[in-house]
């Protein structure tokens, strides 16, 4: 192959269908570069060479039989390391799950190998998938591919790390509250948080039930579409999972936006301190309208209220979820005198500072006396905010937002105020809560050479509406063939 690693998805899939080479060959040409870069990185938490050979050379076999190959067949996938993956250790980069294997697959790991896929490994992550800068790993944080001295974002920022150091082509993650996102735009690359409901969560460690979601990351908008459609569709084991046809999202991305009606968040972009970010998403807005779209000025008028909500219920949830962990049925134990020392000391160890942070809020906010005053209070909130969106929908077909208030921050930079890091993800949060489909795409480099990027938002199982415009957008000013200087 030719211009390896920076090969398209498509394009891999098709060297191999055509026998130019084979599934082997870009197998162990993606683990070698991993095995180069990631100490450099820390990006995978674990590489299965093993697993991936054999998945290639099924791929292989297939081919020289005359068998149809499936979509992404041939292709390195990396996995986040909160989704199961069996007989494959999954941590979520915690010590109480240090040495887990699980005995099945998560929903979205079969389709990719179902697919065709080649899982490659298992990516960094916050711990639980709490946190916005890929530093609450219990096994070390992720650096960011365009100056290994900043954030990544978080949580997927191993996911993020990996597919835009060119690791692997295309990677999963899981989104809650803008983590796929916003690690897409700190690392330029593109990242999707499907409709709530659209992707099965079957299999995905939960931190927040009600928000969690998995979603694709990619280089380009077209090989997030065609990852998305690979993962996306209706599961029985999943309660939540939406009885939705998945729709075209590969095809989307050559509609256009002519007579599309996009609607600017204008108190978010003009309020942003940052003027390149500010600049860059302005630039973006006037390519969605050179090319057919009519911008219209919306208001959200409860999105303030976000950051406040967001950490009144994800943590309640994750109070909830994360009592399964408790030394006795997997997981780390630490023996003690009686059950509740084993317990605590169990606990205590094996739950990081921000997995504890976020556990005692939560178990606050749901304790007799205060669960009326807060996480109630923050459901009619978060309700709110979700009326204001279907507000702005009957003005507008599709919503902008930045992504992030500024480029990647430095490593170490918020880890001393949880509330400046918590507002990292200030204009990520509102569709989460409102479970609407959202998108990240790059729009522009910061003058320190730092990607930016741009948000998409749309009404609920419209993800098409989100490539058709995210591909605008990355023909005018994406980085899709522009890698980090350092790992070109």
């Amino acid at each position: 192959m030719t211009s390896f690693p920076w090969q398209s998805a498509f394009d891999i899939r098709e060297h191999i269908a055509s026998g130019a080479t084979t599934a082997v060959d870009v197998t162990r040409a993606y683990l070698a570069r991993a095995e180069e870069l990631n100490p450099k990185l820390s990006c995978f938490l674990y590489v299965d060479h093993e697993g991936a050979l054999a998945a290639a050379a099924q791929v292989d076999r297939m081919r020289d039989a005359g068998e149809e190959l499936g979509p992404l067949a041939g292709v390195p996938v990396a996995v986040k390391d909160n989704l199961c993956t069996r007989g494959v250790r999954t941590t979520c980069a915690s010590k109480i799950l240090g040495n887990y294997i699980p005995p099945y697959d998560a929903h979205v790991v079969e389709a990719l190998r179902a697919s065709g896929a080649v899982i490659v490994g298992k990516t960094n992550l916050d711990e639980f998938a709490m946190g916005s800068s890929n530093e609450n790993s219990a096994f070390g944080h992720v650096h960011n591919p365009w100056n290994v001295d900043r954030a990544p974002g978080g949580s997927s920022g191993g996911s993020a790390c990996a597919t835009a150091a060119g690791l692997v082509p295309l990677a999963l993650g899981s989104d809650t509250g803008g983590s796929v996102r916003q690690p897409a735009a700190f690392c330029g690359i593109t990242a999707i948080k499907p409709t709530y409901g659209r992707v099965s969560r079957y299999g995905l460690v939960a931190f927040a039930s009600s928000l969690d979601q998995v979603g694709p990351i990619a280089r380009s908008v077209r090989e997030a579409s065609l990852l998305l459609e690979v993962v996306a569709g209706h599961d029985q084991r999943d309660a939540t999972s939406a009885d939705r046809a998945r729709g075209a999202y590969h095809a989307a991305c050559s509609r256009g936006v002519k007579g599309l009606r996009v609607g600017v968040v204008r108190d978010q972009i003009d309020g942003l301190q940052d003027s390149e970010v500010r600049q860059a998403v302005e630039a973006a807005l006037t390519s969605l309208e050179k090319e057919g779209a009519t911008l219209v000025d919306v208001a959200l008028p409860h999105a303030r209220y976000a950051v406040s909500v967001y950490y009144l219920i994800a943590p309640a949830e994750a109070s909830s979820n994360l009592a399964r962990f408790d030394g006795i049925r997997y997981g780390l134990r630490v023996p003690d005198k009686d059950l509740s020392d084993t317990y605590a000391e169990t606990r205590g160890q094996g739950f990081g500072p921000e997995v504890r942070r976020r556990i005692m809020l939560g178990t606050y906010a749901l304790s007799a006396g205060y669960y009326d005053a807060f996480y109630l209070r923050a459901q009619r909130v978060r309700t709110l905010i979700r009326h204001d969106y279907d507000t702005a929908f009957e003005s507008c077909d599709l919503l902008c937002t930045p992504t992030t208030p500024t480029p990647a921050f430095a490593l170490g930079e918020k880890t001393s105020d949880p509330l400046e890091m918590y507002l990292a993800d200030i204009f990520t949060l509102p569709p989460s809560l409102a479970g609407l489909p959202a998108l990240s795409t790059p729009c522009g480099l910061s003058a320190d050479g730092l990607p930016i990027g741009i948000q998409l938002v749309a009404p609920s199982f419209d993800e098409e509406r989100l490539c058709s415009a995210a591909q605008v957008v990355e023909d005018a000013c994406g980085l899709v063939n522009s890698p980090p200087p350092a790992f070109a």
